[in-house]
This record gives C-alpha cells, structure tokens and sequence, in this order.
C-alpha cells in the first residue's frame, strides 16, 4: 500500500526527566525528474500583496502526494482580530481549486470547506481523484480574495517504473537564530519532487531562552509556547517568514515531528522542557500542541499515529517515523539501561510495522524518515570547550556521556531488533535519513559497530544540517573550519563507521534516488543572519545499490 497505517502502542506516563532546563537556567539563560512526472510552467515566489495578503496572510501549502491524491493547506483571515490564536473571527465558506495549468482555464477538481475560530480559520483539503505524477496549480478564495497560486504534484503509479526522485530534506528551524534562506534556495529550484521535514519545524522557546541567550528574530509569543492559543500564534509566525511560504506554495511537503513541536527531549509521558509544577499536565500541554500541529500542517491524518509510508513508483518507499510519541523515557549517560530490552523507542506497533514493510517492500530503494540518529556514537576525549559544545547538540548534560541517550543509542535493544531484522531477513538498500543534530554526517550503519569494518554494514544514514538552529561550530563560538576540525577528526577516528561529518554549517539537503545509486548534496550557507545569504554545494556522498556503504570522497569545499 502507499499510505500504511498502525494502532499506536500505549504511552506511558510518568514524571519528565530534567536536564537542558536546568542547564540553561544555571547557565543565565531561561537536476530534471524522471519521465514519467509532467511539468507546469514556473510561478513566481513573491510575496502577494492586496487581498491575498491580508485575507491569506499565511500562504497556502501542499503535502502527502499518493498517486491519486493530495492534501491541500491555507489559513484565512476574515477579520482583523481573527489572528492565529486569538479564538476571534466568523466561520467562513472557503473555495478550493485545482487545475492543470496555473491561469486555471480548466479546474479538474473544486469544492467549498468551512472553517472558524474552533480550528483557527485552517483549511485543510484531501483532494482525490488526480492523476499519477502529474504537476497541478490550485488555489483557494474567499469572497473577493483570492490566495497565491500553490503547485503541487502527485507521486507516481505504484507500478510505474521511475527513473529519478529528487528531494529536499531538512529540519531544525530556529526562528530566533536566523533567517530561511536555506528554505529560499529549495524554493528556487524546478526539479523538487517534495520536501521531507524531518522535525522541528519550529521551537517552543521563548524569546532568549534558545539559542543561548541571543534573538536574531524574536519570537511570538515571547513567552515558552504552553497552551494551544500559545502553538498557534507560535506556528501562525513561522509561516509569515516570506521563504518558508514559498517553499510551502512551490512543492509538497512530507512532514513528521520532532520534539520542539511540543517540548525539548520529549518521550510518552513528559519531556525534559517541561516542568508540572509551573506548567501543568504534560498530557494537555501535548494535546494543545498536536491539535495545533495537525491545524496548520499539510499533513493527512488529523490524529496519530502519525508514522505512514509514501511509495514513488518502483524505485523508492519512504517510511517517515514518529519517534516521540511511543518511546520510554530517556535514560542517563552510561546507564545500563540504554540496553533494557524492555524499553523502546517506536512502540511496538510502530517497530512491527517498520520492520515489515522494509522486509516486504518491493521498491529498490527503502528510505526512512528518521527523526534522530540511528547509527552508533561514541563520544571522543575533547578539551572542555569543545566536549561541551558537542554534548549541546546532541542534548547530553554537561558531565559528558558515551552515549546519546535520546538518539537510537539509548534504545539499544530496539535498534539491534532492527539492525538484526534488516540482515536476517536480507533487506537491501536501506537508508535512512536524519535531522534532529545540526550538523552534517554521512554514516555506515553496522550490525555491530565495535567490531566494524569486520562486522558488515547493513544500511546507511544522511544527517542534514539545520536550517538556522546553532551548530557546534556556533556553541564554539570559532571561525568556521577552525576549532571544529580537531572535534570531526577526533569523532571519526574513534567512529570508523562515520564516514563524513561536518559541524559548522546550517542550510539545507537535495537527495537524489535513481535506480543505481542514492545521493546526498549539502548546500551551505555564507550567514544564517542574513535574508539573502547566497547558497553553495559544498559536500556530496551517495551509496550505490547492493553495497550499503558511504562512498566519496566529498566535493571540494569553497570557504565563504
């Protein structure tokens, strides 16, 4: 099947572990696709203005694409005080369109939608009835207005026989730390297929409490995102940023969350950035926060689980994980319960269905959609400055660890299930792709990584950078490639199954999947700081099929 659904496990819920909190409060801080897609012609990506503006302030947007369908997205503003959040406005009949061709001289599919305040005036539409890989224009109008003209596209026919996929793959946006360039670059480009988000589409901080201490742009609310009038103003701001609009209006999106949709190092039943005392329940603060999330995202279930895999074709399925919603909580460095068979981090629902699907699928390429990294990680001996800045990203407390306790290390038995699943059962060409970290890694993923090489590699993982949110390179506080070349050389020494890693850069990821071979480019930014920052190809790895190892060595880098 395209879309595969599965009962979600059982949450437990028990008191929320402590960490980042209180380490920032003692800190002071609180190329063309395949043939068998057709083309549109380009639309612009300015800005709309006049009606547009103010009536769909908030832009429109695609995601999810099967073969016969796709789900559409805006927000309308039908009165001045009808502001995301604010609970004020009239239910309003809006109009939804779908055309091949963007002047809309012949619409092949419409319909009306109603929406108020009860789900802050979002419109979200499954159209069905659609062509297999087919570009389509559509737009949505409410009285006299009518919104920016959106393009999608549709996922090819389960059997078709697909010569090139091309995505877009990125997380870790961080309002406060930057602009969206990055999201500007992928914007500008005709040969998207669809972006996958890998998570933290936004943060919930409030203003100067992350990053450390400093607001290139401000947060909205200012204060800690708690409530679901607090999610939707919060998730209403991002989507006024003009280079996250038009990524959102040129391609669809494949979205899962991380855990600052909600709260920072989240699990079932709590998570580390929130405190019951002076936050109340957990349970309502994660209600609150899904409800808004599923609102004001292209997304197509309107509750979880919301773990479904998309197939392109006969060239690759794409399982996109949840790995917040089920997981147990997150254990301490060196503790031995990391290995506790007993613990989890997918559920067991979410496990069955992932390793079945892999084992069952007939797609040449099996992509995973992996919040947080898989591959194994030791932690090398570093001067306290640079450890530190190390153990911020990965989310470890400042008395160091071997492992990263909210990654797959923490959940070992759950990743050697998996591992051992994909060998046994002779899956090949699995690859998983990853965000959650800020920076860059290309990995082999083995069976057993103490003995590795000797011990095989059964799949690989790309790790994109983040969009803005602060790298090691930027806890450091060093010029680029300086300080943090010692910390990659140190990591890839003591990790022989980590192949490539650079931890400077922000921007954003392409991958590119043919029959013969999967991609990574990574594009960097000159300067987060800047709206306009140009972007380049710095890094390129890929894998070829039948031969799950990292293969380089990466392009040339030319330093800003």
């Amino acid at each position: 099947m395209f879309a595969v659904r599965a009962r979600p496990g059982t949450l437990r819920q028990v008191a929320p572990q402590l960490n980042r909190r209180a380490i920032l409060r003692a800190a002071g801080v609180a190329a063309a696709s395949g043939a068998v897609f057709t083309t549109l012609p380009r639309l612009a990506t300015a800005d709309p203005d006049g009606d547009e503006q103010h009536v769909f302030r908030h832009g429109v947007a695609s995601g999810d694409p099967l073969p016969d369908r796709v789900v559409l997205w805006t927000r309308v503003t039908p009165t001045d005080d009808a502001h995301p959040g604010s609970g004020r406005g009239p239910s309003s009949t809006v109009r939804w369109e779908v055309a091949t061709e963007d002047d809309f001289r012949e619409v092949v599919r419409s319909g009306e939608v109603e929406t108020g305040p009860g789900r802050d005036h979002t419109v979200k539409v499954d159209v069905s009835g659609l062509d297999p890989a087919t570009r389509y224009a559509y737009r949505f109008r409410l009285g006299g207005a009518t919104s920016p003209v959106g393009r999608t596209r549709t996922a090819p026919a389960h059997g078709a026989a697909v010569n090139r996929l091309r995505l877009g793959v990125v997380s870790c946006a961080n309002w406060q730390a930057g602009f969206f360039a990055a999201y500007r670059y992928l914007a500008e480009r005709d040969d998207l297929h669809a972006v996958v988000h890998l998570g933290d589409y936004f943060y919930e901080y409030g203003s100067r409490q992350y990053p450390m201490g400093y607001d290139i742009r401000t947060h909205e609310p200012a204060t800690e995102t708690i409530t679901l009038s607090d999610y939707r103003r919060r998730h209403g701001q991002y989507k006024t940023d003009p280079d996250l609009r038009a990524l959102h209006a040129k391609t669809p999106w494949i979205c899962m969350w991380d855990d600052h949709e909600v709260a920072n190092d989240r699990w079932s039943g709590g998570a580390e950035n929130h405190d019951p005392e002076s936050e109340g329940s957990y349970g309502a603060r994660r209600a609150a926060a899904y409800r808004a999330y599923f609102e004001w995202m292209p997304v197509r279930p309107d509750d979880i689980p919301l773990y479904r895999r998309l197939r392109f074709g006969t060239l690759a399925d794409l399982s996109m994980l949840d790995l917040r919603s089920y997981r147990s909580k997150q254990v301490r460095p060196f503790s031995a319960e990391a290995d506790d068979p007993g613990r989890t981090l997918t559920g067991r629902a979410q496990f069955d269905w992932l390793a079945d699907g892999l084992a069952d699928s007939s797609a040449r390429w099996k992509l995973v959609g992996n919040p947080v990294m898989i591959a194994p990680l030791l932690i090398p001996p570093l001067p306290r400055e640079q450890l530190g800045a190390l153990l911020n990203v990965l989310g470890l407390p400042a008395e160091g660890g071997v492992l990263a306790t909210d990654q797959w290390d923490g959940y070992a038995a759950d990743r050697r299930r998996l591992l051992s699943t994909i060998s046994r059962r002779r899956v090949s060409d699995v690859v998983f792709l990853t965000g959650d970290i800020h920076t860059s890694w290309a990995n082999d993923v083995p069976v057993d990584a103490g003995s590795y090489p000797l011990s095989p590699s059964v799949a690989t993982e790309f790790i994109c950078c983040s969009i803005t949110s602060d790298s090691v390179g930027d806890l450091l506080h060093a010029p680029p490639r300086t300080t943090s070349l010692g910390v990659e050389t140190a990591i890839k020494t003591l990790n022989r199954h980590v192949r490539f890693v650079e931890l400077d850069s922000h921007g954003s990821t392409v991958l590119t999947v043919t029959p013969g071979e999967v991609r990574m480019d990574w594009y960097y930014l000159d300067n987060r700081a800047r709206r306009d920052s140009p972007s380049r190809l710095a890094h390129s790895h890929r894998v070829s099929s039948g031969t799950p190892r990292i293969v380089g060595p990466p392009l040339p880098v030319s330093l800003p």
